[in-house]
């Protein structure tokens, strides 16, 4: 590889990494700004919910064909379409009136993000000589990921107190800048063997890829159900301004972001198993700790310990999951079971955001934290199952 050619791929990778953490920014940065869009726009807590499990479900339904789409149509011409609509769709954003209009942008920011995720994966892929340049690249591109919801969370603070539509605006001129890079750093378009069959249909899902997906799921959707619940709570009840919010949540997500670095060296370490297990279990602990006490009357002593475990899980599981996921795949079914996880992971938030904010709005704070509590049960469990050695294939 010349000089060259070597500055070219730091920057591709640079590039995709950057898209990697704007869809990640791009699920955390609303949460401070959703009371805010709830008052202004006279939403009720069930409907503003959709603000946060909209974009979750575009990006469910759509990853599953992302894989497929990209090779239809090319990785290149995927991602690039994808980066201009998810432009447009914050322009659209910042400008929206209505609350039905702003969730179903946010649906369309959800189908852009589940395609230029799996097209960026597939870029990299190719782009990168099989061997330790492409496991560097895919750690590179991870990393960034993981980091990517603590710097949403951080600057949700900064842009709702300058106004909430700026926080549905400010992704705009970045994804029109990573389009133009990418436009002239992604390599061209090569037709393909047939032997990569990335399509949707036709998986056989291993007991090891349920029971990774199950868990992930509930990991997932409890935890975005929890940061929203609370946001309400902080700004609400609390009467915190944007950014004390931010910082308090904190606790959730960046040891996260911290710990991925380690997080092959903790599954070599530890085991999978046990890490998967013993994080559902910390997640347990979190949603338990305020179905005891569900109206938390400080941060310190209440709602601190929740965000405390629940963070925890994430960092002792992130990892290990992801690998389960990888290695659970069935033969020449890697990308196909790669999407059928990440697709499941959203779709936890899509099941509980919308339940948990409905009951809570009916002043049944209890009957949420009991909802993520079952949910967490269910991870748990299915945690436990990922570690059973003879799985058959479920049709």
């Amino acid at each position: 590889m010349t000089a060259l050619t070597s500055r070219r791929s730091s920057a591709l990778l640079l590039v995709l990494s950057a898209t990697m953490i704007l869809d990640a920014v791009e699920v955390s940065v609303v949460l401070v700004a959703v009371p805010h869009v709830a008052a202004d726009l006279d939403l009720p807590l069930a409907s503003a919910q959709w603000l946060v499990s909209g974009f979750a479900a575009g990006f469910a339904v759509l990853l599953p064909f992302g894989p497929w789409l990209a090779r239809r149509f090319g990785r290149r011409r995927t991602y690039l379409t994808a980066m201009a609509g998810f432009a447009v769709a914050s322009l659209a954003g910042g400008l929206a009136d209505s609350g039905a209009v702003l969730i179903g942008i946010r649906v369309v920011k959800g189908m852009c993000a589940a395609l230029t995720a799996p097209a960026g994966l597939a870029i990299i892929a190719t782009a990168y000589p099989d061997g330790a340049a492409r496991r560097r690249a895919v750690g590179v591109y991870s990393l960034f990921g993981a980091a990517g919801f603590t710097t949403g969370l951080l600057l949700s603070g900064v842009l709702a107190e300058s106004g909430w539509r700026w926080t549905f605006v400010f992704p705009a001129p970045v994804a029109i800048a990573l389009m133009l890079l990418s436009s002239r750093l992604l390599p061209p378009d090569s037709t393909e063997s047939a032997h990569s069959d990335v399509r949707p249909a036709g998986l056989r899902i291993t007991g090891a890829l349920l029971g990774a997906a199950v868990t992930a799921s509930a990991l997932n959707g409890g935890y975005q159900t929890l940061l929203l619940l609370l946001t309400f709570d902080l700004q609400g009840r609390f009467g915190w301004t944007g950014w004390q919010n931010a910082f308090a949540l904190l606790p959730a997500c960046l040891p996260l972001a911290l710990a991925a670095p380690w997080g092959a060296a903790l599954v070599a370490r530890f085991g999978g198993d046990r890490l998967i297990a013993l994080g559902a279990a910390a997640a347990l602990l979190g949603y338990l700790s305020l179905l005891w006490h569900p109206h938390p009357a400080r941060y310190v002593t209440g709602v601190l310990p929740a965000l405390s475990l629940v963070g925890l899980g994430l960092v002792l599981s992130f990892a290990a999951l992801n690998m389960r996921a990888t290695t659970a795949a069935p033969p020449g079914r890697g990308p196909a079971a790669i999407a059928f996880y990440q697709a499941a992971v959203q779709t936890g938030t899509v099941a509980l955001l919308p339940v948990a904010a409905t009951v809570t709005a009916a002043g049944e704070r209890r009957a949420a934290w009991l909802i993520l509590s079952l949910a967490a049960a269910v991870g748990l469990l299915a945690a436990v199952g990922v570690s059973s050695p003879h799985r058959k294939a479920v049709p």
